[in-house]
């Protein structure tokens, strides 16, 4: 505990660190299989909760990329898409890459036009072959293959610093040029372009200020990634933590989450313009129903004095209003003094120092709406707050 507490402790002031500049984390906690075949686009569409037949179509001449010599002329950005089961709980998160189709160009022509389209998906490690198993279940007799490729691929995530104040500009070009690398640098091509691949940093396609997402083959190192900046996954953790957003399938509870109470639909995990998919009814129900009362929330952890308080708190910890005496939800992770927990957003923001976990004495909890929340979400709940 003590070993991990000085890495922790150690890392979460420079993740801010404008001087130090952004960090970057192997995601060891996720793994990447691949979708190919005719049927694949089809398939995935009536599964998830994104459009995934946007990565069929041609590259919007609008579409925003920044040409370079170590990237492909235009590429597709990632998606983030929900797996759900049949009564609208979440099963599984996946990020979803497309592979380029030879030299592909911006009216959508391809040179090379050989082979399927390949989708690759980043998904929770400790779900992997429960996940892989799913998806098969539901191919029956579609043309899509499905495999594990984790061996050969790796996740990373570079966040932190002032990567997300940058304009989107800013950010992409940063990614284009491949850090400090020089342009025709052999080895640094090998490693952002992958030859007829296209491996690359993408922006998180949930919120900016996560940062710069990428799946990277396993025996070559990423772009940006330099000795001094690379850090333990569990400040990338922290990072999501600070910003309100969960991941995987025990921070989202497998089989029992709500989507939008977890703010799937502010990660840009959900279309509501698609046709059918497994769970989409009552996804669609909640959503025109106009309101949701219990949102994810940043949390920290304080002791009576006010004071921070470290590895006190963990999962599953009802939190009380003590004011009411009623359990306003639960938290759903923890890493220090900081959380993520489910709330009733009408007690949650009520008053500071009523909240409490339940079973601990001495033991605050502070709720923080995170920035990147969506203005509308907030004016529900104080209209929510006022009619009560």
């Amino acid at each position: 505990m003590h070993l991990f507490k000085t890495i922790f402790h150690h890392n979460y002031h420079t993740l801010n660190n404008t001087s130090t500049g952004p960090l970057v984390s192997l995601l060891k906690s996720r793994s990447v299989i691949r979708f190919s075949g005719s049927d694949t686009i089809k398939f995935l569409q009536g599964l998830l909760t994104n459009d995934v037949k946007k990565f069929s179509e041609p590259p919007s001449k609008t579409a925003s990329y920044v040409p370079a010599p170590n990237l492909p002329p235009v590429y597709v950005p990632p998606m983030y898409a929900a797996f759900l089961n049949p009564q609208g709980r979440f099963l599984y998160d996946l990020f979803l890459y497309r592979k380029p189709l030879g030299e592909e160009r911006l009216d959508g022509s391809v040179s090379d036009s050989s082979g399927d389209l390949e989708l690759f998906a980043d998904v929770d490690s400790s779900v992997l072959d429960e996940l892989l198993h799913t998806f098969k279940k539901y191919r029956l007799r579609s043309k899509v293959e499905i495999d594990n490729v984790a061996e050969d691929f790796s996740c990373w995530q570079l966040f932190g610093g002032n990567l997300a104040e940058k304009s989107d500009g800013e950010e992409e070009t940063e990614a284009a040029s491949v850090g400090r690398v020089p342009a025709v640098d052999h080895s640094a091509m090998s490693s952002s372009h992958g030859n007829d691949v296209g491996w690359q940093w993408f922006k998180d396609p949930r919120v900016d200020c996560l940062g710069l997402r990428g799946v990277f083959p396993s025996k070559e190192t990423p772009p940006l990634v330099e000795p001094g900046n690379e850090t333990n996954e569990l400040n990338y953790l922290l990072w999501r933590i600070e910003n309100g957003v969960a991941e995987g399938s025990t921070e989202i509870p497998k089989g029992d989450a709500i989507p939008l109470e977890y703010n799937l639909e502010g990660l840009n995990a959900i279309s509501f313009d698609k046709g059918c998919y497994v769970g989409q009814e009552f996804i669609a129900r909640t959503h025109h129903r106009g309101v949701i009362r219990k949102r994810l929330l940043s949390l920290v952890f304080l002791d009576d004095s006010g004071k921070e308080v470290e590895q006190k708190v963990g999962p599953g910890s009802e939190v009380i209003n003590t004011a009411s005496g009623k359990k306003i939800g639960h938290v759903t992770a923890a890493l220090g003094c900081r959380g993520l927990g489910v709330l009733r957003l009408e007690e949650a923001f009520k008053g500071s120092g009523s909240l409490t976990i339940q079973g601990q004495k001495g033991i605050k909890v502070e709720a923080i709406r995170p920035k990147w929340w969506p203005a509308k979400w907030f004016s529900e709940h104080q209209q929510n707050s006022a009619m009560a």
